[in-house]
């Protein structure tokens, strides 16, 4: 007897029946190796430490071509997040990509503040941490001219660096960057003054633990651990998925503490005041103008950013007084522009196309 239409064969739901056994068989075994598993190792291109200073520390990535690029790139990391989201493992790493091309690629990456710093602001950030590394950044590689990039809150205090500091500033990238903070639409929610002391909070911390800032991304979207590990579960036997799954998992766990200081002028300043989007955002007595920002900008958007929506991002293509601006919105996440193999083939090829005839 054959098959009524549409109906599939015996043969296709045998097949089909095999597949979904060898997958239950592979989830179940691999869920145990999952649960006694140790951390996932992350970050495997060899680097120097070339200076540090209390919770800042630069790394050099050490060159894997013989001829690089003449002007250095220096990446500044978030103060809440560690550095090695750009060098997550071979084939997922930003780092690996850009090095592979022939840049000279340094990292501006943060340990814990110690209690001593929980006074630390954001002028420590912008005019201490960032100007002494992009001095030794201008030391170690001989040029005065780099490419300064940052990643999310990194990219929000590199623009102010910019703008404080452009002489050097070869060339701009900024990944996932807010600058319009009216558009950080659950941030506001969650710091609105009208509930929210942040006075009183980092007063009776000094230092701000991961918890809060978590706390924050949990409100945002409050199924989205849940969806986590039950995606998790339905690929476990994918021992790629796994793979990638901990070591994004394993830098989201170590997120950091940050200083109350910076953590208060955060959220007075730029959530509450959105200061650096009018303007009127002050540093060491400075006011930081945007429009002092001239060199070339690349802006980088992740179409389902969940966290700094595309519209915060855009008073870089807006507000600068660059003549040179382009934008790229890419498919996938916050995390995919800086980590994973999709950002490898769809993303990183055109940055390095941009970057590349302005690093000469």
């Amino acid at each position: 007897m054959s098959e009524g239409p549409g109906l599939p064969s015996p043969e296709d739901v045998s097949q089909r029946v095999r597949e979904e056994v060898e997958r239950a068989l592979k989830r179940n075994i691999k869920g145990l190796d999952f649960l006694t598993a140790g951390r996932q190792h992350v970050g495997t291109m060899a680097k120097d430490l070339i200076h540090r200073d209390g919770t800042a520390m630069l790394y050099r990535f050490r060159a894997v071509e013989a001829e690089v690029y003449r002007v250095p790139l220096l990446i500044v990391s978030p103060p809440s997040n560690k550095g090695y989201i750009f060098d997550l493992a071979p084939g997922q790493s930003m780092v690996e990509y850009l090095l592979q091309r022939g840049y000279d690629v340094y990292n501006l990456d943060w340990a814990p503040p110690r209690r001593d710093e929980a006074g630390v602001g954001i002028a420590d950030y912008v005019n201490r941490f960032i100007a002494d590394a992009v001095l030794k950044v201008q030391e170690a590689s001989g040029e005065q001219d780099i490419t300064l990039a940052g990643y999310c809150m990194g990219g929000t205090l590199a623009t102010i660096h910019a703008a404080l500091h452009p002489a050097p500033i070869r060339n701009f990238i900024a990944f996932a960057t807010p600058i319009d903070f009216t558009h950080m639409k659950m941030f506001q929610v969650w710091a609105d003054q009208r509930h929210f002391d942040v006075d009183d909070l980092v007063d009776r911390l000094g230092i701000i633990p991961p918890e809060i800032m978590l706390g924050a991304f949990d409100l945002m979207r409050p199924a989205n651990r849940t969806a986590g590990l039950l995606h998790l579960w339905s690929n476990m036997w994918n021992e790629e998925f796994v793979k990638s799954y901990r070591m994004f998992d394993r830098w989201a766990a170590e997120t950091l503490p940050v200083p109350g200081e910076y953590f208060r002028e955060v959220v007075k300043h730029l959530i509450w005041e959105n200061a650096l989007c009018h303007g009127t955002l002050e540093v060491d007595g400075q006011v930081v103008d945007l429009k002092r920002i001239a060199a070339p900008i690349l802006n980088i958007a992740a179409q389902h950013d969940h966290v700094v929506l595309q519209p915060a991002t855009l008073p870089l293509m807006e507000a600068t007084g660059s003549a040179d601006c382009e934008q790229i919105v890419s498919k996938g996440g916050h995390v995919s522009l800086v980590a994973g193999p999709a950002a490898l083939r769809r993303l990183w090829p055109l940055i390095d196309e941009w970057l590349g005839k302005r690093s000469t």
